[in-house]
């Protein structure tokens, strides 16, 4: 009997295993990652596997043939059932288990769907997956007598976990959530019950179709029915969710979105208060703002390459208690463990703003103002986008630039910085760029614009507004 099985070579990620379900990704593929995943985690010394899926019509499907392969090779399965991605992480933490296998499509449309993997509580990435893929192909998967199966539910742990560590006394806020129909919520439904205040949630039921809006909340356009909720109710903040609830998007009581980086200015501030000279990381998407600002509050800033797995990987490796992309991923290692959890940095920030004697607004306000493009993603070779990179950072480094290559690069001149890198998931370059004045930005435009058409590539669409930060 043959075992081999071939991926679809575009849903092995960096991060994750993705496709489109019926096309790119299918139950076959399911059972083949949790067969050849499963091998893995025998051949690591590893036994026990936890399993949870999120809101998405073909999620139960997947999650079902992924449990049988994992089965197949001696697996001892826990399943956890519906829920966030982040309680998956919980689950695999509190039980101690080998491995752990979200399937989720995040933030994608409806018709895509994946797996998220850890391997002995570390995230599984990068050639890790790519192992995967060729072991499953040549069918080199471990054989064993069927592993067991049962199935648990962690959801009122999981938030009693999530509300202890609520530090705004009794102050009683007024909260707008934004479910976006995500896999959090029966969580949130538990989570806001049991914090002080007055919570109004939207968009409550999962729902795999996503009705309302995209479940994506790093897009202003998927805020616009929270910021206005917020404002029709006087609420003292808003916070929205991604399909998975792993990333958090915030909004001020004027309705204001606060943007990844500045979020982390917010929960640095409060971390470095009891982790003074801790290392914060950011992703090198990040405002300048929020390395001097980190810095400015006594602590370490470290700029590091954009993707969830790297982030974790490098705050285990300094010992960072806090962390966070611009994406809206969030990690706290300061009281929780570690992962990217939005439920979890919801709970953080309302104790901060409960504790604070000013308003959300009022430190957004606060913060140095600049003005950014958005983030700006052009289409580009996957073969051809990376040499582009190392084409640009050879001229950038002949002319003496001030130059940072930990991402792409990211070029600091006088007026501010620019950056340019390659999408590691998709055949895209992203560039952005951040200046002190609407001059110092169209200099900073125009000089990336120069590389890239030093490289042949045309000028990028930066329309859309420039955005205050």
């Amino acid at each position: 009997m043959s075992f081999a099985h071939d991926f679809e070579a575009t849903s092995l990620r960096e991060y994750d295993i993705r496709g489109i379900v019926g096309k790119t990704l299918s139950a076959e593929d399911a059972f083949a990652i949790g067969r050849t995943f499963g091998s893995l985690v025998r051949r690591n010394g590893g036994k026990t596997l936890v399993v949870g899926y999120d809101g998405r019509l073909s999620s139960p499907m997947l999650e079902e043939a992924l449990v049988k392969g994992a089965l197949e090779c001696g697996l001892d399965v826990t399943r956890v059932g519906r829920g966030p991605t982040p309680m998956l992480y919980y689950a695999s933490a509190t039980l101690d288990a080998d491995g752990a296998i979200m399937v989720t499509g995040s933030h994608n449309p409806p018709n895509y769907n994946g797996f998220k993997m850890m391997l002995a509580g570390k995230p599984f990435f990068g050639a890790q997956i790519r192992e995967l893929g060729d072991l499953s192909a040549r069918g080199n998967v471990v054989a064993a007598e069927q592993g067991t199966v049962r199935t648990i539910d962690v959801r009122d742990d999981y938030v009693k976990r999530l509300v202890k560590d609520y530090d705004g006394g009794t102050r009683k806020l007024k909260i707008v959530w934004d479910n976006g129909n995500s896999s959090a919520g029966e969580v949130l439904e538990k989570m806001v019950a049991a914090l002080p205040g007055e919570h109004i949630v939207l968009n409550a039921a999962i729902d795999g179709t996503f009705p309302a809006h995209h479940p994506d909340p790093t897009v202003a356009k998927n805020l616009e029915q929270l910021i206005a909720a917020v404002k029709d109710n006087h609420a003292d903040l808003g916070i929205a969710f991604d399909g998975d609830a792993d990333r958090i998007g915030l909004v001020d009581n004027k309705g204001e979105i606060l943007w990844g980086d500045q979020i982390l200015v917010l929960l640095a501030r409060d971390v470095l208060k009891s982790h003074s000279g801790a290392t914060i990381i950011a992703d090198v998407k990040a405002s300048q703002v929020l390395f001097d600002e980190v810095a400015r509050a006594g602590g370490k800033p470290l700029m590091w390459r954009t993707g969830h797995s790297l982030i974790k990987s490098k705050m285990a490796e300094t010992g960072s208690p806090l962390a966070g992309e611009m994406s809206g991923h969030i990690f706290f290692a300061d009281k929780w463990y570690g992962f990217d959890d939005a439920l979890y940095a919801g709970v953080r920030v309302l104790g901060i703003v409960a504790r604070s004697t000013e308003s959300l607004a009022a430190f957004r306000e606060a913060l140095p103002a600049t003005l950014s493009t958005p983030e700006v993603r052009f289409d580009c070779d996957d073969h051809r986008k990376f040499k582009v990179i190392e084409e640009v950072a050879e001229r950038l480094r002949k002319a003496g630039a001030d130059v940072s290559e930990i991402d792409g690069v990211r070029v600091n001149t006088t007026d501010g910085w620019w950056l340019l890198r390659a999408s590691n998931t998709q055949a895209v370059l992203v560039a952005r760029a951040e200046g002190r004045d609407s001059a110092g930005l169209e200099r900073l435009k125009d000089a990336l614009v120069e590389q890239l058409e030093h490289s042949g590539l045309s000028k990028p669409d930066f329309s859309g507004n420039n955005a205050g930060h």
